[in-house]
């Protein structure tokens, strides 16, 4: 692929500043220069802002019908081209091919099933005398307002689905959106924002923005025309956004650790394999991977042996080499970098090294460490890498409470074929979701999806999105009979 430059869409046209400078996105896999997109300044930002909210006013008029219409749309042109937009996020991202096309198809699902969550949203009427001491002469009739400019920032590992989780239920709201992609995936991104050109999005509801964090990221969340702010990423980042904002709503999707409980009733082979697929695929670079097991003493040679197993079956390598490739060299040097420190940690105190631990530039062989201890790095942070630890556990309270120690509280798994002993467990786990003989994931994704703690703020999910991006707005009938 040649490197062109990959334009910001500005009021439906490409935006170009003057004095103009550019990033270089390369490819994770190869190091080849794959295109460039514009560092913008603050005053780029100042007239993206300005032009997004010169729009909203108009959108915020057009029918429900009309919008849907237009997600339609873009969710099949989205599928039109899903085999060159799944080679740039192969290219750009290092994504396996499968996981690749799996994203571009569930984001062109997401935007139609937003569309229809959209126009199946009501309002509702209430009377006064339900309240004591009113008799039935008021009447409120409560609608959902939108909230003005939608500020949506994307991570690098899902730029094509976790920006259309922005920006679909922000656009059905009402709001017009101005979309900053992670720098790594912006190409994707800015790819993602054109398709909604195609499909007739009119000019300036949807803007985009690129350039370098330390010039304009804090600049944006900040900037006093954006009302909300739709972030996915790092715990830090997002913590960080939080301490800036003020009064300005925020829905965050941070950090996780999350905790595959396997007790000894459990189906071993079931548990097995959810474990190794949540912990492994993309090299664990997935906010919901599966990032630590803890498993009951009585059972865990068994399970230890059998994760082993599956884990020195994984196909490792380049997505541009193999199809059925899971773990992939990480996005940069720095991630593997952070995931080495955490292996050595974990070693020097003792850990049990059952299977890989080796590193070739960016690419972590895929890890697995035995006999993991509560004084290990690897037991709280996050590596976003291909390596697991277990730690094994007397029994299932024990378990509860590691899980419950860490800071963060995305999901958790609980293995065990008794529903009573799995119920018990979820109801005092410290997480947003919890599933039961399944690996920690995202989805469906008009289910429910929050974390708790440092690991988000706010609830995703379709309807949830489109709720936590508008407001109700009441009006009071009053009748004089």
């Amino acid at each position: 692929m040649s490197s062109i430059v990959y334009r910001n869409i500005v009021n439906g046209v490409e935006y170009k500043p003057e004095n103009e400078e550019f990033i270089e996105i390369k490819s994770p896999i190869d190091e080849s220069v794959l295109g460039k997109v514009t560092a913008m300044s603050q005053a780029d930002v100042d007239f993206v802002m300005e032009s997004t909210k010169k729009t909203q006013k108009y959108w915020a008029t057009v029918n429900v019908h009309e919008k849907a219409e237009i997600l339609y749309k873009a969710a099949d042109l989205i599928l039109e081209r899903k085999d060159e937009f799944a080679d740039l996020l192969m290219r750009e991202i290092c994504k396996d091919k499968k996981s690749s096309l799996s994203e571009i198809v569930r984001t062109a699902d997401f935007l139609k099933f937003t569309a229809d969550t959209a126009k199946s949203l009501e309002g509702e009427s209430i009377p006064s005398d339900s309240f004591p001491g009113f008799n039935r002469k008021k009447v409120s009739v409560v609608t959902r307002e939108p909230l003005g400019v939608v500020l949506a920032i994307s991570p690098f590992n899902y730029p094509v689905n976790l920006a259309a989780s922005k920006i679909g239920p922000a656009l059905m709201a009402g709001n017009t959106v101005v979309f900053k992609p992670a720098t790594q995936g912006a190409l994707s991104g800015l790819y993602l924002a054109k398709i909604f050109k195609d499909a007739g999005l009119p000019d300036g509801v949807l803007n985009t923005v690129t350039g370098k964090g330390s010039v304009i990221g804090d600049y944006c969340v900040t900037h006093p025309i954006v009302n909300f702010v739709n972030f996915t990423g790092s715990t830090e980042v997002g913590k960080r956004i939080s301490r800036l904002t003020e009064m300005k709503p925020l829905l965050m999707e941070l950090g996780g650790k999350d905790a595959a409980i396997v007790l000894k009733d459990a189906d071993l082979d079931l548990a097995v394999k959810n474990i190794v697929a949540g912990a492994y695929s993309y090299s664990g670079q997935r906010c919901t991977a599966v990032k630590r097991v803890l498993v009951e003493n009585e059972i865990a040679d068994v399970l230890v042996e059998k994760i082993k197993n599956e884990v020195e079956k994984l196909s490792v390598g380049s997505p541009l080499d193999k199809d059925d490739v899971v773990v992939v060299p990480l996005i940069d040097e720095k991630a593997a970098d952070y995931v080495e420190e955490l292996m050595e940690d974990a070693k020097a105190k003792g850990a049990t090294l059952l299977t890989g631990g080796q590193r070739e530039g960016k690419l972590i062989q895929p890890t697995l460490f035995d006999n993991v201890t509560k004084d290990m790095r690897l037991a709280w942070e996050e590596p976003f890498g291909p390596v697991l630890p277990i730690i094994r556990v007397s029994n299932m309270e024990e378990a509860i409470e590691i899980a419950n120690e860490s800071e963060y509280g995305l999901q958790s798994s609980v293995f065990t074929q008794d529903i009573e002993k799995a119920f018990y467990i979820g109801n005092r786990l410290e997480v947003g979701t919890v599933q039961v003989n399944n690996k920690t994931e995202r989805g469906p994704d008009h289910f429910p999806f929050l974390g708790v703690k440092s690991s988000g703020m706010g609830t995703q999910g379709i309807k949830y999105s489109i709720e936590s991006m508008s407001r109700p707005k009441a009006v009071v009938v009053n009748l004089h009979y």
